[in-house]
């Protein structure tokens, strides 16, 4: 049998092929998170992602948007105003995926003092000449 006759195109097959690595990569990205995180409350607009972001640039936003858009985690929708106002919210998926992200970051914040300690010491340990200064 043909695949031109099978009605299933390259993109379907690489979908189910697609490993958990590229699934992790896109969803545990910086900006990823954080936009993840941010629209958890509810539709929320591309400016108030902007301003919630700290360091986040509009390109790098909108590309991680239509990124989340296209792995189906987030929705986008067009009010029909002038101008117009686009939403973002989170799908059922992404809803899912926030109470893992909300575990994540509870343990980072009680977990950062720690961390910083960790690394002070390890860095005076290591690198004698960083403390001498």
């Amino acid at each position: 049998m043909s695949q031109r006759n099978t009605g299933v195109t390259s993109q379907v097959v690489n979908a189910h092929a697609c490993p958990v690595r590229e699934v992790l990569d896109r969803v545990a990205g910086k900006w990823s998170v954080q936009i993840l995180v941010a629209a958890a409350h509810g539709p929320i607009r591309f400016t108030d992602l902007e301003r919630g972001i700290e360091g986040i640039s509009r390109r790098m936003l909108t590309l991680t948007l239509r990124n989340l858009e296209r792995d189906g985690l987030v929705t986008r929708t067009v009010h029909p105003t002038v101008p117009p106002k686009v939403e973002y919210a989170l799908t059922p998926v992404a809803r899912e995926l926030h109470t893992s992200l909300q575990q994540l970051t509870d343990w980072a914040e009680r977990n950062r003092l720690y961390v910083a300690e960790a690394r002070a010491a390890y860095d005076i340990e290591h690198d004698p000449e960083l403390t001498d200064a």
